[in-house]
């Protein structure tokens, strides 16, 4: 689990790990294309002996819808290989309504199918008296839905979101996601939902429980959902730089941020990861070394793989700015260490 500097691996990802969590947008595809060398990364993972399972915190589509997105993309998977914020916000249902309680659901067909397969009767309409209103991401979600939703939270009906994401990745840019539509209905209400997904821990656990998993290891592209899932679980995870977050993210990330390994892509799970080492006052990976200067800004010296220069890096800022919960350094101090390395 992450630290004050990120782990090293003399033996490959694939080695350590039985299963592996991978979040979807932004770290196997993006918008309708594969992320250049995902598919070769994760046939080659499967072949050394780990398992794949697709995590999304995206409630639109069903299981098998995005299976079989992932197989034409060359990466074949089984819809009982997909876990979504669907299956997690059902399942959170599940643990305090009735069986055939109504349901108001605000979102697309994976966020209904999984809500039906849990014995719950989907509504569309406060008047239905639904027991629970639901939210999930759905391009088609439009001003009367949100309307009825938000009357029946006010009368009463628990509130559930299958997450909380304020942006969608996407080719053209970042877009809006569930977390910026569930402020409508929170806004008109003065409610706060029950979030199932990323970060929150029931996504993960529904996500452990089937895969049967005994040393998971998460995979994702944004820190405040994927790496604090993990953290938040006590489960390791590797961060690429495939989607959401970036390099500033991560050498300026909090304790609950900050993930396990570092890798520009999925071929982080086929490689060893080099360790970082303390070095007369500052930080050394491969043929960097990274330190603090006594005017407070971080500097890094040295040639070889910038993610080598970036992990010493992460090292030093992390361990300058602490162990609270909030512990960060600025922005100004750390860019010109980056801009060095090419990041």
């Amino acid at each position: 689990m992450s630290g004050n500097a990120l782990a090293g691996s003399a033996e490959p990802l694939t080695a350590r790990y039985d299963v592996a969590l991978l979040d979807l947008d932004g770290v196997v595809y993006l918008g309708r294309a594969p992320i250049p060398g995902a598919p070769e990364a994760l046939a080659k993972a499967t072949a050394d002996g780990m398992r794949l399972a697709f995590v999304t915190n995206n409630a639109s589509r069903t299981p098998s819808a995005i299976a079989a997105q992932l197989t034409g993309l060359g990466v074949p998977a089984r819809a009982s290989d997909v876990i979504t914020s669907a299956h997690a916000a059902a399942r959170l249902l599940a643990e305090y309504l009735a069986p055939g309680a109504p349901v108001l659901v605000v979102g697309g067909m994976g966020l209904r199918l999984a809500v039906r397969e849990r014995g719950f009767r989907p509504v569309t309409v406060a008047s239905d008296r639904p027991a629970a209103v639901v939210q999930g991401y759905g391009p088609g979600i439009d001003y009367p839905l949100l309307a009825e939703a938000a009357l029946a939270v006010n009368a009463g009906a628990w509130f559930v979101a299958s997450n909380v994401d304020t942006t969608l990745p996407t080719p053209r840019g970042r877009q809006p996601g569930n977390g910026s539509l569930v402020q409508v209905i929170q806004t008109a209400t003065g409610r706060r939902p029950a979030v199932a997904g990323k970060p929150e821990p029931p996504l993960h656990a529904e996500a452990v429980a089937r895969t049967g998993a005994r040393n998971p290891l998460v995979v994702g592209d944004r820190l405040d959902t994927d790496i604090e899932s993990a953290t938040r679980s006590g489960t390791d995870s590797l961060l690429v730089l495939t989607g959401v977050s970036r390099p500033l993210d991560v050498v300026l990330a909090p304790p609950r941020l900050r993930p396990t390994y570092l890798a520009e892509g999925l071929a982080g799970l086929l490689a060893s990861h080099p360790g970082v080492t303390r070095s007369d006052g500052g930080f050394r990976c491969g043929g960097w070394e990274a330190r603090r200067r006594d005017d407070g800004q971080f500097d890094v010296t040295g040639s070889g793989s910038a993610l080598d220069g970036l992990r010493a890096l992460c090292a030093v800022a992390w361990s300058a700015g602490g162990s609270g919960p909030d512990s960060r350094v600025g922005e100004g101090a750390v860019r010109p260490a980056l801009d060095k390395l090419g990041l």
